[in-house]
Parts: C-alpha cells; sequence; structure tokens
C-alpha cells in the first residue's frame, strides 16, 4: 500500500478499513473516491469535461447516494441531465450531497428514500420521476447488496433471499415500469459485475444476482432494440466504493486491485455510464462494458 500515491497511479491502494453496512461515503470513507475528477493520464486527475451529451434528459439512477451513483448523478448533471436518485433511509447524509453536487453543476436533484426489495416502492419510483421530471429517458438500475461468505454450507438461505430480492428483482420491476413511459432514444443501462463472469467464490449469491443481470440486459436489449430503446450494461471490476468498506474482509481488502495496479474510481465507471446514455454509444445494445483496468474476460 503507498498512501502517498495518486488513486489514478498504479500501486495506489486503500487503507484497510471497515464500516458497519450499509457503509457511508461523506467523512467516513478514507479516502474519498473521486466523483467529480477523471484521469489526467499523467498519475493525476482533472475536473471531467463535459460536452452537452445529455442536455434536457431526466434520468433515475438506483443507488445514487455515494460510489458510482453519486458520480453518475454528477457527470449527469455536467452533461446537462436532471436526475432522481433513490437511496436507504439510512444513506441520507450521502443522498444530501448527491443532490449538493448535481445542483452545484446547475441539474435538479430530486431524492428517495425507499427500499426496492418491495416491487410497489419500484413503481413509485416511477411514479414520482413522472410526477417531478414529467418524462425517463434513462434508467441506470445501479444499487446493489453484498456480503462475504466463503462457503456455501455458511450462506445463510435468508441471505441468499436478500441478494436476490435486492440485485435483480428490482432491475426488473423498475426496467417494467419505465418502459411503458420510454420512447425511441431512451435508455436503460445496468450495473453487472466482472464477477459474473469469473465466477468469484466468495460472493456466491452477489455472483449468481450479477449473472441475472447479464441476462436481463441482453434479453431487453432484443425485445425493444427495434422500437429504438437500447439496452446496455457496465461490468465493473474493484472500485473503491463505501460497498467494499461495508462488505468486504481486511484480507480482501489487501488485494483490492486491478492489472492497472490500483482499484478504479467510480467517475471511471460514471463516465462509462454517460457513454451508454448518450447518443455517443446509438449502435450499442445488449453490450458490455467490462471497465475492470485489465481483467480480461469472454463477454
Amino acid at each position: 500500500m503507498s498512501s502517498d500515491k495518486s488513486m489514478f497511479e498504479s500501486g495506489w491502494l486503500p487503507p484497510v478499513q471497515q464500516q458497519a453496512p450499509p457503509g457511508q461515503q461523506k467523512g467516513k470513507l478514507d479516502p474519498q473516491p473521486a466523483i467529480e475528477h477523471v484521469p489526467d493520464g499523467k498519475g493525476g486527475s482533472k475536473l471531467y469535461q463535459p460536452a452537452g451529451k445529455l442536455k434536457g434528459k431526466k434520468a433515475i439512477i438506483t443507488g445514487g447516494d455515494s460510489g458510482i451513483g453519486q458520480s453518475t448523478a454528477t457527470l449527469f448533471a455536467m452533461e446537462g441531465a436532471d436526475v432522481l436518485i433513490t437511496y436507504l433511509p439510512e444513506e441520507e447524509v450521502d443522498a444530501k450531497e448527491t443532490k449538493s453536487l448535481v445542483e452545484k453543476h446547475g441539474g435538479k436533484c430530486y431524492t428517495l428514500a425507499v427500499d426496492l426489495r418491495d416491487m410497489k416502492n419500484c413503481q413509485k419510483v416511477i411514479d414520482e420521476a413522472m410526477s417531478k421530471m414529467g418524462a425517463i429517458n434513462i434508467l441506470f438500475n445501479n444499487h446493489a447488496y453484498q456480503m462475504m461468505i466463503e462457503d456455501i454450507h455458511d450462506l445463510s438461505e435468508e441471505q441468499w433471499i436478500k441478494t436476490f430480492d435486492t440485485n435483480i428483482h428490482p432491475f426488473f420491476y423498475l426496467s417494467k415500469y419505465a418502459l411503458a413511459h420510454t420512447s425511441a432514444g431512451d435508455t436503460i443501462i445496468n450495473d453487472a459485475s466482472i464477477n459474473a463472469y469469473i465466477g468469484r467464490p466468495d460472493l456466491l449469491d452477489y455472483t449468481c444476482t450479477k449473472g441475472a443481470i447479464v441476462s436481463l440486459t441482453r434479453g431487453l436489449a432484443n425485445q425493444f432494440a427495434a422500437k429504438g430503446i437500447r439496452c446496455n450494461q457496465v461490468a465493473p471490476g474493484p472500485v473503491w466504493t463505501p460497498l467494499v468498506a461495508s462488505t468486504m474482509t481486511p484480507e480482501a481488502l489487501k488485494q483490492f486491485t486491478t492489472p492497472m495496479g490500483r482499484p478504479a474510481q467510480p467517475s471511471e465507471i460514471a463516465t462509462c455510464v454517460v457513454f451508454l446514455a448518450s447518443t455517443d454509444s446509438s449502435m450499442l445494445t445488449g453490450e458490455t462494458i467490462h471497465c475492470n483496468g485489465g481483467g480480461f474476460v469472454t463477454s
């Protein structure tokens, strides 16, 4: 571990630390992850440079309180979009920070504390988005739950059900309900994981839900391609977020890196989401961006 290195420099690893789940970013995660800044190509960072790619768009981002969700909301605002973010009630501090960042960059941010395991709450998200923003052009299904368990015999049935109820069922509900309000040019983006492709053994339930997300993305893409509605996904590798500090063991954190010699920062995944949300990716549907720092996998 080299604490004197830039977070965008090979050889940087986060200090080993642990929090109670679901984890908190603001004032708790050390160091704070990169949200507005991206690599400058020289080991340092620079402020993300927008180009009006999402001007006038309306987006829903689940898990928008911190990490990838917070950075995506911020970059969407920089690109001209308004957002509605969802989060758990205990994540209010981070959600307020997201709202502040979005508004700092000229966007509107609507916040909704809600447990998405209840399908009625998923409908509530869509209704709230339509009420507040009048449209849904982008749905980024981003939220997730994980907890490391080494052996299937120690993985409780209760955790298995919770992981599926959190990680895949709401992706279906939200997509179904949102698609009633979308039209040609709109997009759904799902957050999958490298784990769906490598079969990580100590996150068995999480890995299985990410595999289901891969299939959901491809199936929806085939259903709606002819209607001009695209569905793609990102599949990150290690990313420095509160989820990591609140769910992974110290031993796993000591190895929390990629072939690039460091974990990703949330902003490096968010830029991929911006690409998939914009017309820059107009010929992509059913595709996966493997933003994993060189962990080569078979798509």
